[in-house]
C-alpha cells in the first residue's frame, strides 16, 4: 500500500507498467504482422492490434483511476505535488524538442536542402549536373515533382478558423481557472465544457481539412517534401490537441464530482498548462506552415 515514510512519499509496488507494456507489445506486433508481405495477410485483420489497444486502455482507466483515488484519500503530501509538478515540467520541455525537431526539419528543407538543390551558393555543380532547371521556390515537392501537381492549403480558411477555436479555447480554460481559484465551480465547469467542444471542434475541422487536402488538392504525405513536412507537423499537433482535449474531459467530469479546491487542483493545472503549450504550437504551425 502507498505509504508517507519520514515525510517521503513512497508508492505500492504496481502491476499497471507491466500491464501497460503488454498491451503495447500486443498493439504494435499486431499491427506489425497485419501489413503486407509481413506474414499476415491483408491490411485490415488488425484484432490482435485492437486487443493491444484495449488492455491499454485497461492500463491508462486503471492506473489513472488509482491515482486519483489516493489523491482523494489525502495520501500526497507537499513533497508528491512537487514532483508532480515537476514531471509536468519535463515532460512538457521533452515535447517541445519534439515539436523543436520536426520545425528544425522545415526550416531546413526551406532554408538550405531546396536551394541548394537550385544551385545557389556553391552548390551551382549540383544544380547543373542532376537537376539542370530546377528553380526553388517554397512550398515545393522537388525537382522530381513527387507526387505530382498539387495545390497548396490557404492559410484563410479552415487554418484561420482552427487558430481562433484554439486562441478561444486558450481564454476558456483560464477563465475555468479562475473560476475554481474563487471556488466558483459554475464558472469553473461552464469554461471546461467550453474548452473541451472547442478542442474536439478543432479536431474535427483538421480531418475535414485532410479530406480535402487529399481529394481536392492532390496534397498527399507523397507529394513531396512539402507534403511530408505539412502532414507530419499538422498531424502531431492534431494528436496533441486530441490527447489535451481528452485530459480536459476527464478534468470536466472530475470537476463535476467535485474533486478539486481552490487550494489543491495540480491535476487541473497540469491539463491547462498542456493545452497552453498546444496553443503555442499552433501558432508556429500557423505562420510557418500556412502563412509564410
Amino acid at each position: 500500500m502507498s505509504q508517507t515514510n519520514g515525510g517521503y512519499y513512497l508508492p505500492e509496488p504496481s502491476k499497471w507498467p507491466i500491464i501497460g507494456s503488454i498491451g503495447l507489445f500486443t498493439a504494435l506486433f499486431g499491427l506489425a504482422t497485419a501489413l503486407p508481405g509481413a506474414g499476415g495477410g491483408e491490411m485490415g485483420s488488425l484484432t490482435v492490434t485492437y486487443i493491444g489497444l484495449a488492455i491499454i486502455a485497461f492500463m491508462m482507466f486503471g492506473w489513472f483511476g488509482q491515482v486519483v483515488g489516493e489523491s482523494q484519500s489525502g495520501a500526497y503530501n507537499a513533497q508528491v505535488d512537487r514532483s508532480f509538478r515537476m514531471g509536468m515540467m519535463w515532460f512538457i520541455f521533452s515535447e517541445v524538442m519534439f515539436f523543436a525537431a520536426f520545425f528544425g526539419v522545415l526550416f531546413y528543407a526551406r532554408q538550405f536542402s531546396g536551394p541548394w538543390l537550385s544551385g545557389e551558393g556553391n552548390n551551382a555543380m549540383t544544380n547543373e549536373l542532376l537537376w539542370k532547371g530546377f528553380e526553388y521556390v517554397w512550398p515545393n515537392n522537388g525537382p522530381a515533382n513527387v507526387g505530382g501537381d498539387y495545390l497548396v492549403m490557404p492559410a484563410w480558411g479552415i487554418p484561420a478558423i482552427n487558430t481562433l477555436i484554439l486562441l478561444t479555447s486558450g481564454l476558456t480554460v483560464t477563465w475555468a481557472h479562475w473560476g475554481l481559484k474563487k471556488a466558483n465551480r459554475k464558472q469553473l465547469i461552464i469554461g471546461l465544457f467550453l474548452t473541451v467542444v472547442l478542442g474536439f471542434l478543432f479536431v474535427a475541422l483538421q480531418a475535414y481539412e485532410y479530406m480535402h487536402a487529399y481529394n481536392d488538392l492532390n496534397l498527399k504525405m507523397g507529394t513531396g517534401i512539402y507534403g511530408s513536412t505539412f502532414y507530419m507537423l499538422t498531424g502531431f499537433h492534431g494528436l496533441h490537441v486530441s490527447i489535451g482535449a481528452i485530459m480536459l474531459l476527464v478534468m470536466l467530469f472530475r470537476s463535476m464530482k467535485g474533486h478539486f479546491t481552490e487550494k489543491n487542483h495540480f491535476a487541473f493545472e497540469a491539463a491547462a498548462w498542456y493545452w497552453h503549450f498546444v496553443d503555442v504550437v499552433w501558432l508556429g504551425l500557423f505562420i510557418f506552415v500556412y502563412w509564410l
